[in-house]
């Protein structure tokens, strides 16, 4: 049975641990301290590290987990990844070392220029965003143009509402509060908000969110929407003529969120 647990690193960061009898493999480890911790803790053997995108705090604990696990390393292939083994893109295939699991390679530009998405397809399906997607939210456009930002969240969008949903960061609350103000009337907005709000004040994290929740509460996945460009046209105090427009209006509002 393969299990995945988060392991908190940094302020807000979350570590993934795919881990199946005595081995683990990790996603985006940015920090090799609590990842060395969780598998003494554990008795756990690291058998594969996988990155979805080149920021420090996703892959900054690579070359100490390598140290002491000689592993393979997978990673994006148009970025620098640190001891990459295995260069990736849109169309790949992985069978990660043991831990039974089937992952495709997606490829989701906009937060960094060659950002990439693991997506198991087969069984419960999930995946592995990195700072793409994150629940009720998206990450800032560091490397990529709002257009390919929101093609790449297009792309997450369409996949089937079940699938479960592990980002990067525990960033959840405050992204619903972006939510509110862009669909004030949203039930689907305030109900969410209470349940993720009772998981912290219990010390439970929000995530993995999945698509379906999503689709319904995530303004940047529902720029399209005719009430939400209108939104996005108000706040930008100009019109909005497409769906990008709409998201780059978003965007940049979130940008000055307080």
């Amino acid at each position: 049975m393969t299990s995945i647990i988060p392991i908190p690193a940094f302020r807000d960061n979350y570590i993934w641990a795919v881990h199946s009898g005595r081995c683990a493999a990790v996603v985006d480890p940015g920090d090799a301290a609590p990842v060395l911790a969780w598998l003494d803790e554990n008795e756990m053997e690291l058998s594969a590290i996988l990155a979805t995108h080149h920021h420090a705090d996703h892959v900054g604990g690579v070359p100490a987990l390598r140290a002491r696990y000689d592993v393979p390393v997978f990673g994006p292939a148009h970025e620098t990844i640190p001891q990459r083994t295995h260069a990736l893109r849109e169309g790949d295939r992985i069978d990660v070392p043991g831990v039974a699991l089937s992952l495709a390679v997606l490829d989701i530009p906009g937060h960094t220029a060659g950002h990439i998405a693991y997506y198991r397809t087969t069984g419960d399906a999930l995946l592995f965003c990195g700072d793409t997607l994150f629940a009720a939210g998206c990450g800032r456009l560091f490397e990529g143009t709002p257009a390919q930002m929101w093609s790449s969240l297009s792309k997450l969008a369409a996949l089937p509402p079940d699938t479960r949903v592990y980002c990067g960061h525990e960033y959840t609350l405050a992204n619903l509060r972006f939510a509110a103000k862009v669909e004030p009337a949203s039930d689907d907005i305030r109900g969410r908000t209470a349940r993720e709000r009772d998981k912290r004040e219990r010390g439970v994290p929000t995530l993995p969110s999945t698509i379906g929740a999503e689709r319904a509460t995530n303004p940047f996945l529902r720029a399209s929407l005719p009430d939400v460009m209108s939104r996005a046209a108000s706040h930008a105090g100009h019109p909005i003529a497409d769906a990008v427009a709409s998201f780059a209006a978003l965007r940049t509002w979130k940008d000055g969120f307080q």
